[in-house]
């Protein structure tokens, strides 16, 4: 056994229940990721002492903003809001796949303002839906009811006002598809997690 199991064992018997407790809705690798001790220095004192997203179920990051976090159903390896600067506003429904990466600075916005009245908000007729293996790029947008289905990614900067296919990679302002995207090639459903997780 070398140094590094024994200190990843060690950490996951004295802060992986205590993680657990804290984060009924954080589902990551049991090894490989990050260590239990790092992710409640990193989070929980922001969140749990500090309130600042306090009810939040999964790690945000204190400099991140969740609205609404009851509309949320997320996958495992999925936690919105976690990367540096994010808003994430789901009173419309947002709903996240498995394996759904979220770079610093992005904005996912579920519902707009009336345009006659900026102090009310428009509901949204569908939620926004993210799929499987998706990974947004830094200071991206995301609007109200778009679709992005499995396996794509979203390049930097990028505004998405229209629903972006499977199977791509998309860029731009507006977003739109610059190129088909290779079928994801690690199986993230044989991957052994920090707790069962329920579908």
């Amino acid at each position: 056994m070398n140094v590094k199991t024994i200190i990843r064992n060690i950490d996951y018997i004295l802060f992986g229940y205590l993680v657990k407790l804290i984060y009924p809705k954080y589902y990551r690798p049991k090894v490989g990721y990050k260590l239990n001790f790092r992710i409640l220095l990193k989070f929980s004192i922001a969140q749990k002492i500090f309130r600042i997203n306090g009810s939040t179920p999964w790690p945000v990051h204190f400099t991140s903003l969740v609205l609404g976090h009851k509309n949320i159903t997320k996958g495992f390896m999925c936690d919105p809001g976690d990367s540096i600067g994010c808003y994430i506003q789901a009173y419309g429904g947002i709903e996240f796949g498995s394996n759904v990466e979220i770079g610093p600075g992005v904005k996912i916005v579920s519902q707009n303002h009336d345009l006659n009245d900026y102090s009310q908000a428009i509901k949204a007729n569908k939620p926004i839906r993210i799929g499987d293996n998706v990974w947004i790029g830094a200071n991206s947008v995301v609007l109200p009811e778009i679709q992005i289905g499995e396996n794509v990614v979203i390049g930097a900067g990028s505004i998405v006002t229209k629903d972006i296919p499977a199977n791509s990679i998309a860029a731009g302002n507006p977003c739109k598809v610059i190129r088909q995207k290779e079928v994801y090639s690690k199986n993230i459903y044989i991957i052994n997690l920090n707790r069962k997780y329920k579908t």
